[in-house]
């Protein structure tokens, strides 16, 4: 007799039709289980299903100290706390560009796109990062926050290219890998894929107006300290 954790119980095992996340799958057997089977019977999950349940809603933790750290790094870095806020910025325009490519491709969302998305907050706030330096040191120079944003825009759009589109190409054979294994490699190149066309694009028009944003903001709050 098969037991498990001291009960008697039967195995069953099954995947997710395709299109369908392992996350929505898990949800409809529960809601399932719980329709059908009669009083004193439940269901556990062993293999991936239990670890993809134990560590429940840990990506969003892990999405959220990712942010975190990115922020305060950049914060020593530019030693001001309003900076970093035009870099931080940029991140939501990757996550969208993401989950619209998935939604186009029909990937599932799921540990592995999960992963791709810890990928791009790095790779969107890179991009962000060398429009933001750039205008930093052009207005300690004495150029004004507009005029420091779109020169520093001009002066490092080529470099910003040139790397999305390295990263963007080398990503192309796991957005069409097929075979075994090809759906994680699916879901991780999809996302990545689609949040580096959008992170780029609106990064590269976006993050100078956050900078200009944020520069005048703390020129006002600088100007009411030293009064």
């Amino acid at each position: 007799l098969a037991r498990m954790n001291g009960y008697l119980a039967a195995q069953f095992s099954g995947a997710a039709a395709q299109g369908v996340s392992s996350g929505d799958a898990i949800r409809i057997v529960e809601e399932t289980a719980r329709e059908v089977l009669p009083e004193g019977y439940t269901i556990e999950w062993v293999g991936q299903a239990y670890h993809e349940k134990r560590i429940g809603a840990s990506s969003a933790t892990a999405f959220g100290f990712g942010i975190l750290m990115m922020f305060l790094i950049l914060a020593a870095l530019y030693e001001r706390w309003s900076l970093p806020i035009a870099v931080v910025l940029a991140v939501p325009y990757a996550f969208l560009g993401a989950m619209t490519a998935i939604w186009l491709r029909g990937t599932p969302n799921d540990i592995y796109f999960q992963i791709g998305l810890l990928v791009l907050i790095g790779l969107t706030a890179k991009n962000a990062i060398l429009i933001v330096e750039f205008a930093k040191d052009l207005m300690e120079k004495g150029e004004d926050a507009l005029h420091a944003a779109t020169h520093a825009v001009r002066l490092r759009l080529r470099p910003i290219l040139m790397t999305s589109l390295a990263f963007g190409l080398g990503v192309l054979p796991l957005v069409y890998a097929h075979g075994a294994g090809s759906g994680a490699q699916n879901a991780i190149g999809v996302g990545v894929f689609g949040g580096m066309v959008t992170g780029t694009i609106l990064c590269v028009a976006f993050v100078p107006v956050f900078y200009v944003v944020v520069a005048r903001l703390g020129h006002l709050e600088d100007k009411k300290k030293a009064q």
